[in-house]
Order: C-alpha cells, then structure tokens, then sequence
C-alpha cells in the first residue's frame, strides 16, 4: 500500500489501538522512510500519552500504554552486532503486557523473535511525499484484529 504520513499515523494508531499482547512489529526501512512517526503513532493508538523521541542514542524507551499494556520502542541503527542485544534486556523482551517496536530489526540478525511481524516502508520513487508499505507476518504471531491492510490516501 502507499501512504502520506498522515494516512501512514492514523494506519499506526489503529495498530496500537487494536493489537493484541504480547506482540513484537519490526520496522524496516532506509532512514526517512517513516519508521519513527509510525512507532510514536503505535504508541499514540497504545495509549502512550508521553512523547516518544526516537531512541537512537539511548537504544530504547519504555512507555507505560492503556490498559496496561506498555509499549517498549528500540532502535538498534547503531547496533553493530547482534550480540550487543543481551546489555540492552533482549532476552526479556515481549512479556505478555508488551507491545515490542523495534526499527532496524535486521540488526537483531537471528535474535528477532521467530513470531513477530515486520512492516517495511520504503520512499516512493519521484513521490516524496509517499511511502510504499508492505507488512509480512514472521512465523505465528498474534493476529492484528482490524489489521487495515489498505488505507485509501486523498
């Protein structure tokens, strides 16, 4: 599907307000694809009512969602190897509370959950205003009740 940003938040807020926990969305995507205004609109739809700045320096954020839930946000962009994961709590992520972002999740390499789904966005050749979203569901993760699979862009 392709998306403005604006379409592309109101798409991330009805997938925080609607997924079920535990759940693990990798975010894949060059950088100033989206992947940050996606996870805050994640987070918005959650419940999250703190901003959510990108954590690129600190990795990750944890932010308390409604109905106790609470939404953890990484970024591993300056991970340089899979094994760097352990120092950042990996091995405890995805509790049955947790909705798990995680952008740059081909960093994780083999560490990624083997249930979790991965949404890809990627600029729109000679459109810069659009991105072209594709989502692929990873093994046998939760289903997304009214999962949008197309949003119709003005």
């Amino acid at each position: 599907m392709r998306l403005d940003e604006a379409s592309l938040a109101r798409w991330g807020e009805r997938i925080g307000e609607t997924v079920e926990t535990p759940v693990v969305l990798g975010l894949q995507g060059e950088l100033g694809a989206g992947k940050s205004v996606l996870a805050r609109a994640i987070g918005k739809g959650a419940g999250v009512s703190a901003a959510m700045p990108s954590p690129s320096f600190n990795l990750v954020f944890r932010y308390p969602a409604g109905l106790g839930r609470e939404v953890v946000h990484l970024d591993l962009y300056r991970v340089a190897a899979p094994d760097e994961l352990w120092e950042l709590g990996w091995q405890s992520l995805g509790a049955e509370h947790e909705i798990v972002i995680v952008e740059w999740p081909e960093r994780a390499d083999s560490l990624m959950p083997p249930d979790h789904w991965l949404i890809e966005l990627s600029n729109t050749p000679g459109k810069s205003e659009l991105r072209d979203v594709a989502v692929r569901r990873v093994g046998a993760p939760p289903d997304l009740a009214a999962f949008p699979m197309s949003v119709s862009v003005p």
